[in-house]
Formats: structure tokens, sequence, C-alpha cells
């Protein structure tokens, strides 16, 4: 591991909530494709797949923030645990519906429930925000934390669909399961390095999402989450088409592949401009890639596109991230980072029924119109809001202490 990441985990507890995070935000890749590769497995029905990926999405899009904002009001442990419980049990309901072919509306009421899964992502981020905020560690404990959701994406889809796929159908959805539950409550069993929480006072009280720079981001995550959700889809359904349905898996992974590297190299960057430029070039840049998935004829093609596609997607995030930092108040800023994958997972949602519908209704290989549909809408919200993004808000209050403050606290 080159030297900037090695020097992160200098400090105490971080490898052990690392890990936590690690495990804990495996499901973010495997329960959404494995939901597909399940009901398209026992079914053959791509448009109630889609529909119940969709479902979770908009689920966890309802429920993410506001689970969000009692973590930064009551802190993780007291939050996270009751929240998997129940994920998990609405887990466990979808898995009996769909072995035993119970109604679609149980379905859909299970995959529901499986949206107050936690944000793993803002919970770890949060935690090196507190440990490094105002300091340059910062932006590549953020690289590190999008590379490995980029690992999470490589390795998760290849297990979940190879599980669904040559075990049983619900194997990959219940090894999800399972990695939720032991990520979750090994994270929130590691105390010393929570982030202290602070209950809202009356000028806290209002919603991370008042932000307009936040707004900007979040609508634009919109478009860049139908991307991925559609993508999902309709490579799962590409592959099917052509006899070699596990090998989606793979070509999904190459995708995860390329924004890992891209993200493992960014954080060896420094950068002193302000971020809004990096991050609207990243957003063309994705939308750009989506084009030569219009021409793909085969799963050797379309697994070097999906590769080069994912070289824009860590640096973007990252700076995201960034972003978020500039625009939200500190005591909101586990909410604020949770707002932004609300807008991914509402993009999942619209994305992975929109591809379901085209694939049903047209072929698979018409499906990656969604996708550079949504690029151009990404590219459009992008330029619009761009200049929101160039007014941060003071950093006043909240649950994040910069390292700087915490100097002076310990000099005084």
């Amino acid at each position: 591991m080159p030297s900037p990441y090695r020097a992160l985990f200098t400090a105490p507890g971080t490898k052990g909530f690392s890990a936590a995070g690690f495990l804990g935000r495996m499901p973010l890749s495997m329960m959404g494709i494995g939901v597909v590769t399940m009901i398209s497995q026992l079914t053959g029905r791509y448009g109630l797949a889609g529909a119940l990926s969709a479902t979770i999405a908009l689920s966890a899009a309802a429920l993410g923030p506001q689970i969000s904002r009692l973590v930064d009001q009551y802190g993780q442990r007291r939050v996270l645990r009751p929240a998997t419980l129940f994920a998990l049990a609405a887990s466990a309901g979808l898995l009996l519906a769909a072995h035993f072919s119970w109604p679609d509306w149980v379905l859909f009421g299970c995959a529901a429930g499986i949206g107050a899964v936690p944000s793993l992502g803002a919970m770890i981020r949060a935690r090196w925000a507190a440990l490094y905020g105002g300091t340059p560690q910062l932006h590549t404990a953020y690289s590190f934390e999008s590379v490995m959701d980029e690992v999470c994406f490589i390795f998760g889809p290849i297990v979940s669909i190879g599980l669904s796929t040559g075990w049983f159908p619900e194997a990959g959805p219940f090894l999800a399961g399972c990695f939720l539950a032991v990520g979750v409550f090994w994270l929130t069993a590691q105390r010393a390095t929570e982030p202290v929480p602070h209950p809202r006072e009356r000028h806290t009280r209002s919603s991370a999402l008042r932000s307009p720079g936040l707004q900007v981001l979040v609508t634009t995550f919109v478009a860049t989450g139908t991307i991925f959700g559609a993508i999902d889809v309709v490579t799962v359904a590409f592959a099917d088409e052509r006899g070699h349905k596990a090998a989606a898996s793979v070509v999904l992974a190459l995708y995860a592949a390329g924004s890992c590297l891209a993200g493992l190299t960014f954080g060896l960057l420094r950068f002193t401009e302000a971020p809004e430029r990096r991050w609207l070039l990243g957003v063309c840049a994705m939308a750009v890639s989506m084009i030569p998935l219009l021409l793909v004829g085969n799963l050797a093609f379309l697994a070097v596109a999906l590769f080069v596609a994912g070289l824009s997607i860590a640096p973007t995030m990252i700076t995201t991230m960034a972003l978020i930092e500039r625009h939200v108040p500190r005591a909101h800023l586990t909410e604020g980072m949770t707002w932004v994958s609300t807008g991914l997972a509402v993009g999942v949602a619209i994305g992975a029924s929109v591809a379901g519908w085209v694939i049903d209704a047209a072929g698979a290989a018409a499906g990656y119109g969604v996708p550079a549909v949504s690029g151009a809408v990404a590219v459009v919200v992008g330029f619009l809001g761009h200049r929101r993004l160039r007014k941060p808000v003071p950093q006043r209050g909240g649950a994040v202490e910069h390292h700087s403050e915490r100097k002076e606290r310990h000099m005084a």
C-alpha cells in the first residue's frame, strides 16, 4: 500500500472500523443484483426483478437520510443496530416469499423493508472526518473509501450472481444479509472512534438538503444512479441472451475495477484549486463513456467498454465528498453524505425499472440506451447547477471536530 494510505492507519481504531465498514458495505453491491438474479432464475420476469430492485433503492432513498439524521443526533450504535435488525427481517421475508412463490405484493412489501439498511459508507466517512477533518489526509481517506466501495463492486456481483446461479437462487441475497449483520454489529462495537452525537439544537433542526450546493449534487446523482441501475440489469440480461448469464458478474466486476484503479491513483494526487471544476469534468466523462455501450455486440467488447467507463466513477465520487464538506454544516455531515447516496438510490431505482421494461420490450442491447440518456441528463444538470457549488456554507457547529480544533483543545 502506498505510504499516504499506510499513514491513514496510524491512528488507533482505524483498521477495525475500516474492516467492519468493508463487510457491512458488501450488501450494497450484492443485494440489488442478487434480487435481480434470484427473481429472474425463479420466474424469468426481468420486469419484476427490476421493479423489486427499484423498490429496495427507493425505500433506501426515503429511509436512509432519516436514519442518518438520527445517527447525527443519537450516535451510530443506538440507531444502526435496530435499523439493521429490521432490514434483516425484511430480507428474510423476501427470500421466503420468492422461494414459496407468494403473491407479488408480499415481495414488494419485504423489498421496501430492506430499505432500512443503513448507509455504512457515510458512517465510515464520518469517522474519518472526525479523525482527519481539516487536514490533507481526509482526501486520502475519502479516496481509500471510494476504492473500498469499488472493491465491493468487484467481488460482490461475482459472489452474489455466482452463488445464485451455481448453488440456489436465494444464496446471493442471503449472504448479503450475513455480511450486513456482521459488519454493522462489529462497527457499532467500536465506540472509541464513533463520532460524538450532537442533539439537535434550534438552529440545527433543519435538513441538510436545504443547502443549494447539496441540492445540485443530489439531483445530478439521481441521473448518475440511473446509469448504475440500468447497467446492472441490462448486463445480466445481455449475458443471459448470449447463454453466459454467470459471466455478467465478471463484466460488472471489470466496471468496478476501472473505478477502483482510478480511485487509488486519484488519492495519491494533491489539488490546490477548488473541486467544482473537477467534479463537472468527472460528470461529463461518465456521460461520454456511455456512448460505446450502444455499439456492443459481444461480451468481450462490453467488458472493455465498461472497464473504461469505470475510470471516471471513483474520482467523481471522491470530489463529491469533498464538496459535501464545503456545502453542509458539520452537524449534518452524515446526513449530507447519505443524501448523495439517496440520489444514487433513486437513480438506481429508475434505471433498474426502465431498463427492465426496455429489455422485456426490445431486448438487452436496446437497454443500453437508458444509461446513455441518463448520462446526458447528468451533464445538463451539472452545468445548470455549477454556479451553486462555488458558494460553500460556513462550517459552524456539529458532529465533526476538525484536527486543528482537537489539537487546540488538547493544548488547553
